[in-house]
């Protein structure tokens, strides 16, 4: 060791390999026992391991006491004719339901006129001109008729539920009579012919679609 080393405190290296070669040649590792080694199975029953049903919301809890879990709105209709192999708890059902049939029936109709008018108007013009065309009547003919008929379908699930609420039972004549009244109301800024002429349509096909749930559903 220099005298530098002594006033810097620095240790030489061959003190340093001697001490690191010492603490080496001490270090035994013990043998391996594959006996002591734990498995998946000890491992996954662990005392320290969570409970994976403790990490539900309601865990702990008396689930026979929430009064949210009894959920009225899941109780059936009990009116006469309300089942069928199509169940309804109610106009809400009803009138969800029956509205976006309604919606996506007419305004795939719509679009077919649409496409049928646009191919007819645009026979002979360049393609780029005839899809244009065609996509236009699409746009115009289906959200038309889908639109109109998912009002008069709302009014129409309205009357019905209120009809059949008031009698006291759900059948044909509940729906006949609610397609009139939807029918009427829809036309009625049109003048008296034009309201029966649309209360005798949607009459017709809510007395067709009456008997036909009931033969077929």
């Amino acid at each position: 060791m220099s005298i530098w080393d002594k006033i810097t405190g620095r240790k030489s290296s061959s003190s340093t390999t001697t001490s690191s070669s010492s603490n080496t040649d001490s270090f035994h590792p013990a043998p391996f026992n594959p006996s002591e080694t734990e498995d998946v199975s000890s491992f996954l029953s662990g005392p320290g391991l969570i409970d994976p049903t403790q990490l539900h919301p309601l865990a702990g809890l008396n689930q026979q006491t929430l009064d949210y879990l009894s959920l009225e709105e899941s109780t059936l209709s009990d009116l006469p004719g309300s089942q069928s192999a199509l169940p309804s708890r109610g106009w809400s059902d009803d009138l969800c339901y029956g509205t976006g049939v309604t919606y996506l029936t007419a305004l795939t109709i719509g679009g077919a006129w649409g496409m049928r008018e646009g191919l007819r108007k645009s026979h002979g013009q360049p393609p780029k001109l005839r899809l244009n065309s065609t996509l236009n009547a699409i746009t115009r003919r289906g959200p038309f008729l889908g639109n109109s008929a998912a009002v008069i379908a709302m009014v129409y699930n309205g009357f019905n539920s209120f009809i059949g609420h008031m009698r006291g039972k759900h059948d044909s004549a509940n729906s006949v009579l609610a397609g009139a009244l939807s029918g009427m109301i829809f036309k009625s800024t049109r003048g008296v012919r034009p309201m029966m002429i649309s209360g005798g349509i949607v009459a017709s096909v809510a007395g067709a679609w009456a008997v036909t749930r009931k033969a077929l559903f």
